[in-house]
């Protein structure tokens, strides 16, 4: 691939500040089911990184230190990790939210038969991947039956009541848009989807996240790849709204990677741009902080680092892990 973080650097992005730390996001590993075009992390079958023992035990003991509220647990697909749903029984037990960030065909993989009635017991919170409600457009992004697959979970899901008015199980779906443009506006396109996806396969969920795809890892690379990068930059900055930036989720979620180093957000992960020192208790051998120095530092009021990617948080309504910005 080619590298992306020069690219990114001499950035004009505006200073930020971190509020309370009430979001932990862990990157369980970087192995999954599937490999997507749009993947900022490049995750896919042939990755081997994990999270290990030690660190994954780290977890329930940060979530106390800190009173931190959300357990958000990405990858890869992090249902593969052998620890996922252990530590989403501690993490629910502690009284802490959790989200899965599911790419919905995982369900159908072997081993995960029982997956979705485990996620409706422990009342996990499923933000779910599906670009579009047709099954041309997803295809063509995730694979060939990846739209059955997704359309089949979203139905189980339904039936253990994920999606439904008052059961208490939240079913988010995410869109990206499938090349160098900003997604539509959300609350429309949110409308188009609950339409279709009911009116067709009587679908129903909560709501719909309008992500704009990252310039970074696999689709930065396909950018430079196809001479677009700097028309994309272009596009993101032009688009830059400065009110979004009381909204951007690293201003009170840190991202875990893998081996439990410290970033201000997901995306700053995969750049490798590592969170601000804490205290003096940084893991010396990687140069970075870690998940452990989280159980005697509080990160409030440090600086984000920030590069021109994080004009993808900002630009037109804004989005992050969560979707368009004060919606």
């Amino acid at each position: 691939m080619h590298p992306i973080l020069p690219l990114l650097k001499a950035s004009t992005f505006p200073a930020i500040r971190r509020n309370t730390l009430t979001t932990l996001q862990v990157n369980l590993g970087y192995r999954c089911n599937q490999s997507c075009v749009h993947c900022h992390v490049n995750a896919g079958p042939t990755r081997t990184e994990m999270m290990d023992q030690e660190t994954i035990e780290l977890i329930p003991a940060v979530l106390k230190a800190r009173s931190i509220g959300v357990l958000d647990l990405t990858g890869g697909a992090p249902e593969l990790h052998a620890q996922f749903r252990p530590l989403v029984e501690r993490a629910s037990a502690m009284g802490v939210k959790v989200i899965d960030r599911c790419n919905l065909t995982i369900l159908f993989e072997e081993g995960q038969h029982d997956l979705a009635q485990f996620l409706a017991a422990q009342g996990v919170e499923v933000v779910a991947s599906l670009p579009c409600y047709s099954l041309e457009r997803v295809d063509a992004q995730r694979g060939e039956g990846t739209f059955d697959k997704s359309i089949a979970a979203l139905q189980k899901l339904n039936a253990l009541g994920y999606g439904k008015p008052e059961s208490g199980l939240h079913l988010h779906l995410v869109y990206n848009p499938q090349g160098p443009a900003l997604p539509p506006e959300q609350n429309a396109l949110q409308a188009d989807y609950k339409r279709e996806l009911m009116a067709h396969f009587g679908i129903e969920f909560n709501t719909l996240f309008a992500l704009a795809n990252m310039p970074i890892q696999r689709f930065g690379s396909m950018l430079v790849s196809k001479g677009q990068f700097h028309a994309y930059m272009d596009l993101l900055k032009h688009h830059h709204r400065p009110e979004n930036l009381g909204g951007v989720m690293c201003r009170d979620l840190i991202s875990v990677d893998w081996q439990g180093r410290l970033s201000d957000c997901d995306f700053n992960q995969q750049l490798g741009l590592p969170l601000a020192a804490l205290g003096d208790t940084t893991d010396h051998e990687q140069g970075r902080p870690h998940l452990r120095d989280l159980l005697r530092h509080d990160p409030a009021g440090h600086g984000v680092r920030v590069a021109d990617h994080c004009y993808g948080c900002t630009a037109g309504q804004g989005s992050s892990c969560g979707g368009a910005l004060g919606t």
